[in-house]
């Protein structure tokens, strides 16, 4: 009689895989949903106005006054959440603009680069345009267009569309030029479809992708250069919270031992960078393998 032994093979650690890549989204995402959470809800988390005076000048932080007050007696603490409205609005105005825009210009340029007539004319004059801008500093050009349209929340955020469009041009430019030589694209144009069906069904969804991965990063970036135009003084107007400001206006008081005025807005600032970084590595991570997050 024969006993038939049943083998066991090893199953394939595919969740086990598939948990170790998610793992940090989550790690970068955590902090992120944090900081939209104040973001939403900022004005019903602080205990005090942020554009009003709260307490004695220049008090260092208590129970009271979590963060201390400035010398002008505003809670640090109020301010320092409000900002976080202001400075993260900005950076998803500036991430949205940049990215459509991008993708649409890119879009463009690459499909109609390489033609001849007026759109090929225009696709070169604006990629050449595109590569002039590398010569102009980023701070000049934020400073030229508050200048033009005044400190606010939407002429910050047309400044830092316009120093950070560039470069998600060129990458959706440099996808398209890889996209539009395969194959299924040269056969779609053999199946007589019009050109922007082509461009917007089968070139945009595979040449999207480097421009909204980079998203994150275009994040991160807008915030400090918000901060930085806040503390070169060409940003939103005092007393608006703003992390930029506060780091400008607390810069004297530390020199008076008022350290907290300073501290803590750029605490929150390089937090908010941060997150923003871990969301972009963790993006790549999930989307091109563990490789390439390296």
């Amino acid at each position: 009689m024969t006993t038939l032994t049943r083998l066991r093979l090893p199953q394939p650690r595919l969740r086990s895989e598939v948990t170790r890549r998610r793992a940090p989204v989550w790690i970068g995402a955590v902090p992120f949903g944090i900081l939209v959470l104040i973001t939403l809800f900022a004005r019903v988390i602080v205990p005090f106005d942020p554009e009003r005076v709260a307490g004695p000048s220049n008090l260092a932080p208590d129970a009271t006054h979590l963060f201390g007050t400035d010398a002008t007696g505003m809670d640090v603490f109020s301010r320092t959440i409000a900002a976080t409205q202001i400075n993260l609005l900005m950076a998803f105005l500036v991430t949205i603009f940049a990215t459509v825009l991008g993708l649409v210009i890119g879009l463009i340029v690459g499909m109609n680069e390489a033609t001849t007539g007026v759109m090929g004319v225009a696709g070169r004059g604006v990629n050449r345009f595109i590569d002039l801008t590398d010569a102009v500093p980023p701070l000049i050009v934020g400073v030229v267009v508050v200048g033009l349209f005044g400190p606010s929340v939407l002429s910050l955020s047309i400044a830092l569309s316009l120093i950070l469009l560039p470069n998600q041009v060129r990458l959706t430019r440099a996808e398209v030029l890889k996209v539009r030589s395969d194959a299924y694209v040269d056969a779609a144009v053999m199946a007589g479809l019009r050109p922007w069906r082509i461009m917007l069904r089968h070139v945009l969804p595979n040449s999207a992708r480097p421009a909204i991965e980079n998203s994150s990063t275009i994040f991160g970036i807008s915030i400090i250069v918000s901060a930085s135009l806040g503390f070169l003084g060409v940003g939103l107007n005092p007393p608006t919270p703003e992390w930029g400001v506060m780091i400008s206006s607390g810069v004297s008081d530390v020199m008076l031992g008022g350290w907290w005025t300073t501290l803590f807005p750029a605490l929150a600032l390089c937090i908010a960078v941060a997150s923003a970084s871990g969301v972009t590595g963790a993006l790549t991570r999930l989307t091109r393998g563990p490789a390439a997050a390296r």
